[in-house]
């Protein structure tokens, strides 16, 4: 499989018109590096509006997408990945819009009897207060977006009406969730097989997009100190939801830990950050498979698609 990949072109996609662009940068770049000492014929794709016309100059046969956010995780560059008939790695169409789409996702777990947070459209305050009889404290998110973009922990009633501002401004229509307390815990999955469990502890107490991409605002513990049984758990969980969802390739499924009530699934990350210090690398590593190897494997999932 490698052999035949390595004779093709292949294009790092990244860029993109998302909040998470710069970010989908630096991911592209340590795979191309990475890619580059594996020795295959890679090079960069920065893509704007005028993706379909970028791919076509490009001339790239196999497509890695380090895109994150917007249309380039939500299925849409998947699809003009399908009609222009260029292997891609990761999740399909179905698969990439389920899993950005918040709600939707969560419904999906709902059905598979997958832990995950109650949760409701964010209609208005009244809404979520009188009629849905949501408690504080409780998360205001969009529905569509990644890296914490537009999130709120809301513990005051009068802190929600800016809450819910915040999360319009990257979202029509943002969601409320039951806010879980606990540990933020992470765990990767590849080919279907859950990696290492990873706990994440930002110094500012909230894992917000500086906690994320400002070094030094988080600490990692590798593997996570679980005792086997949660460890077993959230693996199983990690995995159900990955398949629920119907991802290829490799994907990150993000958890709140609650002391008593056990593991709840946050999200499906299918496109999830790809530096050497982002979470899945670190999930993969823990489990012996090492960030060239990772980024190996996940080309591999290109072909697929092809099938």
């Amino acid at each position: 499989m490698s052999e035949e990949l390595k004779k093709r072109k292949i294009g790092v996609i990244m860029g993109g018109v998302s909040a998470e662009q710069e970010v989908s940068k630096a991911s592209g770049g340590a795979v191309l590096l990475a890619l580059k000492r594996l020795g295959y014929q890679a090079e960069p794709v920065l893509v704007t509006e005028e993706v379909i016309g970028e791919l076509q100059k490009s001339g790239v046969q196999v497509a890695f997408v380090a895109l994150h956010g917007g249309w380039g995780e939500d299925g849409r560059i998947q699809s003009i990945f399908e009609l222009m008939k260029i292997p891609y790695t990761g999740s399909g169409v179905v698969a990439s819009a389920l899993a950005m789409n918040k709600p939707q996702a969560k419904a999906v777990f709902m059905e598979k009897g997958i832990p995950t947070p109650k949760y409701c459209p964010a209609v208005s305050e009244e809404f979520v207060f009188e009629e849905m009889k949501f408690d504080l404290p409780l998360v205001v998110k969009p529905s569509s977006e990644g890296s914490t973009v537009g999130v709120s922990i809301v513990r005051k009633r009068k802190e929600f009406a800016p809450a819910l501002a915040k999360a319009k401004k990257f979202d029509e229509l943002p969601m409320v969730e039951e806010y879980i307390a606990g540990r933020e815990i992470t765990c990767g999955v590849l080919d279907g097989e859950a990696l290492e469990v990873v706990e994440i502890k930002p110094k500012s107490g909230f894992y917000d997009y500086e906690a994320k991409y400002k070094d030094g605002a988080s600490n990692f513990e590798v593997p996570a100190r679980l005792n086997e049984g949660v460890r077993g758990w959230v693996r199983e969980l990690a995995r159900r939801a990955y398949e629920a969802l119907h991802c290829r390739g490799g994907a990150r499924v993000d958890f709140r830990l609650h002391p008593e009530r056990g593991p709840f699934v946050l999200e499906v990350n299918t496109i999830p950050g790809m530096t050497e210090h982002s979470l899945l690398p670190m999930s993969a590593a823990a489990a012996g498979i090492s960030f060239d190897q990772l980024v190996e494997r996940i080309l591999q999932s290109a072909l697929v698609h092809k099938k």
